[in-house]
């Protein structure tokens, strides 16, 4: 079976943003492929409400130096999204942040489905906002790349333990072989720039592994068990997906702390 695993939007934008070591970036096209995925072609709505194509801001914001980052929200946790497009952040579950030499700017996605279930389509639209400069307080919130590495290891643990009382065994068949088959999955390579270093690829597919797991765990209780066994459960399993959605973060925050 095979095990769905990918990134938010904006930490794919994030991670094509950045430069390479030798200051660099990708091929636009290349780029577009990747963030886009089998989307429609993504619009970008700016401050004065005109819409343009998500290449063209590209441009504008990789035409110098540039600081960008990606936060991954979930209801009662903001991160560090800038109060001004907070609660549209948290709504979409993730942030773009950048800051060129002329902007500070925050991109919220805001994604529309069409089609059917057996062949979904998404038209995507990326509201622009200008806000303070970000950088302080998204390094404080996330941490270092080496925090977030050494703590997914222990979310590994965590959520082992968890799904030991869970039962996996008496999950739905299907649910029990996506588990197996998560603990191996890799994030799609075309989607990943070439440039991503060996940390941050490691940190971001274990993170995303963690959090599709995490999912799997909080649809049911599995076997019987008491209210407080099962809240406890569930308060590790919400604290190993927001300790992976911080590792995100800081795997797609340039530059590093």
């Amino acid at each position: 079976m095979d095990a769905p695993l990918d990134l938010p939007r904006s930490v794919l934008l994030a991670l094509w943003l950045a430069p390479d070591a030798a200051g660099a970036r990708p091929d636009r096209a290349a780029m577009l492929r990747a963030v886009q995925g089998d989307d429609e072609p993504h619009e970008v709505i700016e401050g004065d409400g005109s819409a343009v194509p998500l290449g063209d801001v590209i441009d504008d914001w990789t035409g110098g130096p540039i600081d960008v980052a990606a936060l991954v929200l979930a209801p009662g946790d903001a991160g560090a999204a800038p109060a001004q497009v907070s609660p549209a952040a948290i709504d979409a579950g993730e942030c773009l942040l950048v800051r060129t030499p002329t902007a500070c700017v925050a991109a919220v996605p805001q994604v529309e489905q069409f089609g059917s279930a057996l062949e979904p389509g998404h038209l995507v639209t990326w509201h622009v906002t200008e806000v303070p400069d970000w950088r302080i307080a998204t390094h404080g919130r996330n941490g270092s790349l080496q925090d977030a590495d050494r703590d997914l290891r222990q979310g590994l643990i965590t959520v082992t333990e968890a799904l030991v009382r869970l039962d996996v065994a008496q999950w739905r068949p299907d649910d029990a072989e996506l588990v197996v088959a998560l603990r191996g999955a890799a994030l799609p390579h075309w989607r990943m720039p070439d440039h991503l270093d060996g940390r941050r690829a490691r940190v971001l597919a274990s993170a995303a592994r963690l959090r599709a797991i995490v999912a799997l765990a909080t649809k049911d209780d599995g076997g019987a068990v008491s209210l407080w066994q099962a809240d406890q459960r569930s308060a590790a399993l919400r604290d190993v997906d927001r300790m992976s959605r911080r590792a995100i973060a800081a795997a797609a925050t340039f530059p590093a702390l």
